[in-house]
């Protein structure tokens, strides 16, 4: 691995070396290392790209790494990675996407995660996509998610895509049994010509089960975002979607969130704001020594944590 590749690991997965435990990096379309534990499988497809990651029944406090690393441009590809999670675990897994540009191709990682998840299961899902290159092709990700939330089981997904990506289109589907219950925390900044479009849709199927989709999302310069919102509530349950976003310059955010209620029983919220960083806030912080560009700074850093 180059230092462009190790770059990449740190920004999407914080690991300056090798993990430990369970894990399968792969580089510009192939597999550069794998290693699996007594508890946890890792087995790559054979009728299409992409791995099966198993998680056997009761495994607790274990950790799965499965970065994508791009550095030579022009390289597109579609990768399809399946979890299957036994009854109850404890897990936290590890993916994103890291592209290096310096070309004048584009470059694009289409990954499609399909969740299946256990009775009584917790897993914590950590996602990060990260551009970066001196070269004119495009950067692009448009991540997949598909989750099978199984009876009492909880998933937490935490999507990051602060930098770099120029274009991307990400969707999140998901179905929830009795008792479970799916948070879902996004943060998206988008700059220069960018585009980012995101859609979830939660059917929440099962008696007592809960969703909590929050989004958040800064939009600076030409860029445009998109933000779709499907909460379908089919039983006793209680749902919430929430969208803030801040614009700045000639940006542009449309917020489309959408509940549905097809149970008596159904408790559903939507909430969407989209406005410009307040003039006293800059105000106040520009009085403790900060130029302008400073304070709007660290008000963005700040809504994004």
């Amino acid at each position: 691995m180059d230092a462009i590749q190790k770059n990449l690991l740190e920004a999407v997965a914080g690991l300056h070396e090798v993990p430990a435990g369970a894990y399968n990096i792969r580089a510009n379309g192939v597999m550069d290392s794998r290693n699996t534990t007594a508890s946890i499988d890792i087995v790559t497809k054979e009728d299409k790209s992409g791995i099966d990651i198993i998680i056997k029944p009761g495994t607790k406090n274990e950790s799965v790494h499965i970065p994508v690393l791009l550095s030579q441009s022009g390289i597109e590809e579609s990768v399809y990675n399946d979890f299957y999670i036994g009854e109850d675990c404890d897990v936290t897994i590890v993916a994103g996407c890291g592209i290096h540009n310096g070309g004048d191709k584009n470059s694009r990682h289409d990954g499609i995660h399909s969740f299946y998840i256990g009775k009584g299961s917790r897993v914590k899902y950590v996602e990060k996509h990260y551009g970066q290159g001196e070269g004119t092709g495009e950067n692009i990700m448009n991540p997949t998610t598909v989750i099978e939330l199984g009876e009492d089981s909880y998933m937490e997904m935490d999507t990051v895509q602060i930098k770099g990506v120029d274009s991307t289109k990400r969707i999140t589907n998901a179905k929830l049994e009795d008792g479970a219950k799916l948070i879902v925390k996004e943060k998206i900044m988008t700059h220069g010509k960018q585009s980012a479009e995101t859609s979830f849709v939660v059917d929440m199927n099962g008696e007592n089960c809960s969703t909590d989709v929050i989004s958040r999302s800064v939009a600076k310069d030409n860029s445009h975002q998109i933000f779709y919102s499907k909460i379908n509530g089919n039983n006793k349950c209680a749902g919430h979607t929430e969208c803030d976003a801040i614009i700045m310059d000639n940006a542009s955010v449309s917020a489309i969130p959408e509940i549905t209620a097809n149970h008596i029983d159904a408790s559903l919220i939507h909430e969407a704001a989209i406005g410009k960083i307040a003039g006293e806030q800059l105000i106040k912080l520009m009085t403790l020594g900060l130029t302008e560009q400073e304070a709007e700074e660290q008000i963005v850093s700040g809504f994004l944590k």
